[in-house]
C-alpha cells in the first residue's frame, strides 16, 4: 500500500511527525479533509508555506506518486545498483556493449523516394522531346543523382515514346546511345530493358502495337552496341511461359536482326538519325562566323554555337574562326572577342580551344599555299590568345619530329618529314570517318593531302585502326576501301598495304590476339569486293617468307574464298551492315543493264544509274556493261556508256577505272569468252575515238608489286 506522504504538504507532514512522536504541544488535530487538500488561502497572500518553502504539488494536475521498484522517495535505500553518481561505461569491461555508449540522434532529410525520382525523370524526358538537347538531358540526369535508379530512366524514356511519333522514338534511341557508358552504366541499361520486356503484358493493353515497337527498340539497342546479343537468350529464360515479353524477343530476333541489311533497316526504321552530318555542321559554323563578322553580335553568335549542340565539335569553330582571322586581317579583333566570350561563358572548353589551335597548326602547310605568311600569323594568333587568357600558357605549336638524312650527317628541317605528317593527318581523317561514316569526306580529305605515293600507308592505317575496334568499324573500313578503290587509290596501293600488314603480322599479333584471323578476313573481303584479284593473293604470298605468319594468313584467306557460299559469308563476317549496300548496288547495276540490253531506253537507264546515288561506284557500271557486251555480243551497251559520259553522269576518271578493272580480269574472262581480248581491244579503240575514254589508257601488263623492304617509310 502506498504511503500517504505523497498526498501531504510539508506543513501536514510536520504535523504528522509531531503526532507520531507524541509531541502535541503547539499542535492541533486537523480534520482528515485538511490532510488531503490544502486550500490556497492557507499559505497566505503569496501562496507560500509557513516556512517559506515552495509547494511541491504538481502544477500539471497529475498526482506525484513515488516511482515503483523501491528506488525513490524519502526514507528509502534507493535502487540496488544506484552508486550515488552518474554511471560511466568502461570500454575495458568484458561485458562492454557499444550500444550503451551515449549517443545523439541527428535528424536528416529522408531519402528521395522512387516515386519522386520517376516524376523528375518524366520531366527530363518531356523536356528532351521538346528541345532534342542531348547534352542538357545528360546534365539533368547527372544532377538528379541516384545512378542505381537509372534503369527506371531507360524504361521511362522508351515507354513514353511508345505512343508518340517516329521522331520521338528515334530521339529516344539516339539519347540512350549517347548516354550509354558515359552517364548510364551497361548494367543499368540491361536492367532497364529487362524491366521493359517484363512489362510488355501491361503495355500492350494501352498500346496495341507495343510488342512490335519494343522489339524494334531492343534490336536497335543491339545494333547500337548498348545491349549484348546474349540479352535475347538470357531474358527469354527468365520470362514465364506465355508472357508477351517472349513475343517481343522473338520479333526482335526474327524480324529485325535476322534479315540481310538488318542494321541499316533498323537504323532507318524511324526515319534515320536525328543527328546532323559533319558536313552540315561545318557549313553552319562557316555561316554563323560570316554572319558574326557582318553583325558583330557576340551574344547571337554564342547562341548559334550553343544551338549547334555539338560540344565535342567546338574545335572546328575555333579552327574556322582562326582561319577567318588569317584570311581577313581586319576581323582578327572581332574573332578574338568572340573566342574570349565563348571561353568565359564555358561554351568552348579549354581542351576544345587547344584542339582547335592544334588542328590549325596541322593544316598550316596547306594554308600556306593560299594565305601569305600563314606560319607567322599562326604564331601571332597563339601569342595573342595566351595573352588574352583563353588559351593555356603552356600551349606550344606542335612541331613535326626532326628526321635525319639517310647518311646521318644532317637533320632534315622540321616540316619536310612528309611521311610522318601524312600519317598523323591520315589517323585524324580515319577516326573522323568512324564517327561520321562520310565516305565523301574521306575522299576529299585524301585528295587534299595530295600524297598519292603514300596511299598504301593510308590503306594500312585504315585496316590497323579498324582491327582494334568493334565489328561496326571493321565493316566501315571494308566499305571505305571499296569506295576509295574507285575514287582515290589503285589496286597497287591496296596490294602494297596488305603486303606491309602481312609483313608485320607477327608484331601486330602481340597487341591484337586475333590479328591473324581478322587480317585474313580483310584480305578475303578485298577479293570479294573486287578490289584485289585472286591472283594477287598468290603474288603477295610469294613475296613473304614461306613459314611466316603472313604466309599463313594468305593461305587462310584463300581457304575462306574457296568455301561454299564464300562471297555471302565473307560479306557478313562482321554482321553485314554497310557492306551489303555495295552488294545491293551491284545487283541493281546488273538488273538495269539487263533491262537496257533487252530493249530499254537510254534516258531511262541513265536515270536508273543516277538514282543509285553512288557516283564513286560508277566504275562498276562501266565494268559490268563491258563484260555484258562481250558475253551477249551487244554493242548497244557501249552507246549507253557514251551517253552517260556525254551527260557527265560517268566521269572520265570512273570510265578509266572501269576499263582498267576489265583489263585486270582479262585472264579470267578469257576462260569464258574466247575472243574477250579482241572484243575489249575494239571497245577501247571505239571509246578513245569517240572521246569518252582517255587516250592514255593502255592494256599493258600490271606492274609488279613492291616488297615490304622496298617500300620506304611504309612500315608503320
Amino acid at each position: 500500500m502506498s504511503s500517504p506522504e505523497g498526498f501531504l504538504t510539508e506543513e501536514q507532514r510536520a504535523l504528522l511527525r509531531s503526532m507520531s512522536f507524541g509531541n502535541n504541544s503547539g499542535s492541533e488535530l486537523t480534520s482528515p479533509r485538511s490532510l488531503v487538500s490544502d486550500p490556497p488561502n492557507k499559505h497566505g497572500k503569496n501562496g507560500s508555506t509557513a516556512n517559506g518553502k515552495q509547494d511541491k504539488r504538481s502544477h500539471s494536475g497529475k498526482l506525484c506518486r513515488p516511482k515503483k521498484g523501491g528506488a525513490g522517495g524519502r526514507g528509502t535505500w534507493g535502487s540496488v545498483l544506484e552508486t550515488g553518481g552518474e554511471a560511466r561505461v568502461d570500454r575495458n569491461d568484458p561485458n562492454y556493449d557499444s550500444e550503451e555508449e551515449p549517443y545523439k540522434l541527428v535528424t536528416i532529410p529522408a531519402a528521395q523516394s522512387i516515386q519522386e525520382y520517376k516524376n523528375k525523370v518524366g520531366q527530363i524526358v518531356e523536356e528532351f522531346f521538346l528541345t532534342d538537347n542531348v547534352a542538357e538531358a545528360a546534365a539533368d540526369l547527372r544532377d538528379l543523382g541516384s545512378p542505381m535508379y537509372h534503369h527506371y530512366f531507360v524504361k521511362k524514356l522508351i515507354s513514353m515514346s511508345l505512343d508518340r511519333h517516329d521522331r520521338e522514338k528515334e530521339m529516344a534511341a539516339v539519347l540512350l546511345s549517347s548516354l550509354y557508358a558515359d552517364v548510364i552504366s551497361s548494367e543499368q541499361v540491361l536492367k532497364g530493358f529487362a524491366r521493359l520486356v517484363e512489362s510488355a503484358d501491361d503495355l500492350v493493353i494501352d498500346i496495341p502495337d507495343a510488342l512490335d515497337i519494343l522489339a524494334l527498340f531492343t534490336a536497335r539497342a543491339i545494333v547500337d552496341d548498348i545491349l549484348p546479343p546474349s540479352f535475347l537468350n538470357s531474358i527469354t529464360k527468365s520470362l514465364p511461359e506465355g508472357a508477351k515479353g517472349c513475343e517481343v524477343i522473338h520479333l526482335a530476333e526474327k524480324r529485325y536482326l535476322s534479315p540481310p541489311l538488318h542494321a541499316e533497316i533498323v537504323e532507318r526504321r524511324w526515319g534515320g538519325s536525328t543527328h546532323t552530318t559533319v558536313e552540315l555542321v561545318r557549313s553552319k559554323i562557316s555561316a554563323l562566323l560570316n554572319e558574326y563578322i557582318e553583325s558583330g553580335d557576340k551574344v547571337e553568335a554564342c547562341r548559334c554555337i550553343r544551338e549547334l549542340n555539338v560540344p565535342f565539335f567546338h574545335h572546328e569553330v575555333v579552327k574556322r574562326a582562326l582561319i577567318l582571322a588569317m584570311e581577313k586581317r581586319n576581323s582578327e579583333a572581332q574573332i578574338f572577342l568572340l573566342l574570349n566570350e565563348a571561353a568565359d561563358e564555358g561554351l568552348i572548353t579549354s581542351s576544345q580551344m587547344s584542339k582547335g589551335f592544334t588542328r590549325l597548326a596541322d593544316a598550316i602547310d596547306d594554308l600556306s599555299l593560299d594565305i601569305l605568311h600563314a606560319k607567322e600569323l599562326l604564331s601571332h594568333l597563339v601569342s595573342r590568345a595566351i595573352k588574352d587568357g583563353f588559351l593555356g600558357a603552356a600551349y606550344t605549336i606542335p612541331v613535326p619530329p626532326v628526321k635525319p638524312k639517310e647518311n646521318g650527317d644532317e637533320p632534315v628541317a622540321p616540316g619536310l618529314d612528309q611521311v610522318a605528317i601524312f600519317k598523323q593527318k591520315a589517323v585524324a581523317v580515319i577516326q573522323e570517318y568512324f564517327l561520321s561514316d562520310d565516305v565523301g569526306e574521306v575522299v576529299r580529305s585524301l585528295e587534299d593531302l595530295s600524297s598519292p605515293h603514300l596511299n598504301a600507308v593510308f590503306v594500312k592505317r585504315v585496316v590497323t585502326l579498324a582491327m582494334d575496334r568493334k565489328n561496326r568499324e571493321k565493316e566501315m573500313a571494308s566499305v571505305l576501301l571499296s569506295s576509295l578503290y574507285a575514287e582515290a587509290i589503285s589496286v597497287e596501293d591496296v596490294a602494297k598495304a596488305f603486303l606491309l600488314l602481312l609483313g608485320t603480322a607477327d608484331d601486330t599479333a602481340l597487341d591484337i590476339p586475333d590479328a591473324a584471323n581478322e587480317l585474313a578476313l580483310f584480305l578475303a573481303r578485298a577479293v570479294v569486293d573486287d578490289i584485289l584479284a585472286p591472283l594477287d593473293l598468290e603474288e603477295i604470298r610469294e613475296q613473304l617468307k614461306p613459314d611466316s605468319l603472313g604466309s599463313e594468313i594468305v593461305n587462310t584467306a584463300r581457304a575462306l574464298l574457296g568455301a561454299r557460299h564464300a562471297g555471302e559469308r565473307i560479306l557478313r563476317c562482321w554482321g553485314g551492315g554497310s557492306g551489303w549496300a555495295v552488294e545491293d548496288a551491284k545487283d541493281k547495276i546488273v538488273k538495269l543493264l539487263e533491262e537496257f540490253e533487252a530493249g530499254g531506253d537510254v534516258s531511262e537507264a541513265c536515270r536508273c544509274i543516277r538514282d543509285l546515288d553512288m557516283p564513286f561506284f560508277h566504275h562498276e557500271v562501266v565494268k559490268k556493261a563491258l563484260v555484258m557486251a562481250m558475253e551477249k555480243q551487244n554493242d548497244n551497251l557501249l552507246n549507253l556508256l557514251q551517253e552517260s559520259s556525254n551527260e557527265g553522269l560517268i566521269t572520265l576518271n570512273q570510265m578509266l577505272k572501269g576499263f582498267s578493272r576489265v583489263a585486270d580480269s582479262m585472264d579470267d574472262l578469257a576462260l569464258d569468252i574466247p575472243d574477250a581480248k579482241d572484243k575489249f581491244t575494239r571497245y577501247v579503240e571505239k571509246a578513245k575515238s569517240q572521246g569518252w575514254l582517255m587516250s592514255t589508257f593502255t592494256m599493258g601488263s600490271k606492274p609488279q608489286l613492291l616488297s615490304s623492304h622496298d617500300y620506304v617509310n611504309g612500315s608503320s
